[in-house]
C-alpha cells in the first residue's frame, strides 16, 4: 500500500497579539483549503484550525489559545495529502494539480520531446521542468529544459493518458 504523499502548503510565523493567533505563510494556490475545524498534519503534531482570517493572514489553533502556547508553534510547518489538497481544493476548468501533471509526457507534433520531472514556479509564471527524451539526448539536445505552462505553448493537457501537447517547444529545447 502506497504511503500518502504530504505537500507543505503553509509555514506559521510569528505570534500575532496576545490571543494565540499566528502569522500564516501559504504555500499554495488554494488558501480556501484553511477553514474552521480543518485538522493538518505539520511538523509540531495535528493540528486544528481554531480562528482564521485569511485576508490578513492569521491563524490560531485549538489547544495553543494564548501567547505562550502559539509561540511553541512558530515555524511549524503544514501538510496536506493528497486526498485532502483533492477534496478541500476546487479547481477551475483547465486547471490542473501540479502532481497530476508532473509524470506527463510532452508531445508536439506527433513526436515525445521528453517528461516533465517537476513543476516550478518562477516570479510569477508555472514552469514545467523538462527531462529530455533520450533520443532527443542522444541527437545532441539538452538533457533538460523549461517550458512556461502558458497558453503560448500549451494545446491540451491530458491528464488522464498522462500527456501534454504543446506548440514551440521545440524551439525552447533547440535553444537550450
Amino acid at each position: 500500500m502506497n504511503k500518502p504523499q504530504n505537500f507543505f502548503i503553509a509555514q506559521v510565523g510569528k505570534t500575532h497579539g496576545l490571543q494565540g493567533d499566528l502569522k500564516l505563510h501559504i504555500h499554495t494556490d488554494f488558501p480556501e483549503q484553511f477553514k474552521v475545524g480543518y485538522i493538518f498534519k505539520t511538523s509540531s503534531g495535528s493540528l486544528e484550525i481554531l480562528r482564521i482570517n485569511l485576508d490578513r493572514g492569521i491563524v490560531a489553533f485549538k489547544g495553543y489559545e494564548g501567547i505562550d502556547y502559539a509561540k511553541k508553534l512558530t515555524n511549524t510547518k503544514i501538510y496536506a495529502t493528497l486526498e485532502e489538497t483533492k477534496e478541500r481544493c476546487e479547481l477551475k476548468d483547465g486547471e490542473h494539480f501540479w502532481f497530476d501533471i508532473e509524470g506527463c509526457k510532452i508531445s508536439e507534433d506527433g513526436k515525445i520531446l521528453g517528461e516533465i520531472s517537476e513543476m516550478q514556479r518562477l516570479a510569477d509564471v508555472n514552469y514545467m521542468f523538462i527531462k529530455t527524451d533520450k533520443k532527443l539526448i542522444d541527437a545532441g539536445f539538452a538533457t533538460t529544459f523549461l517550458i512556461p505552462y502558458i497558453d503560448r505553448y500549451l494545446v491540451k493537457t491530458d491528464v488522464e493518458a498522462k500527456t501534454i501537447f504543446t506548440k514551440d517547444a521545440i524551439e525552447i529545447l533547440e535553444a537550450s
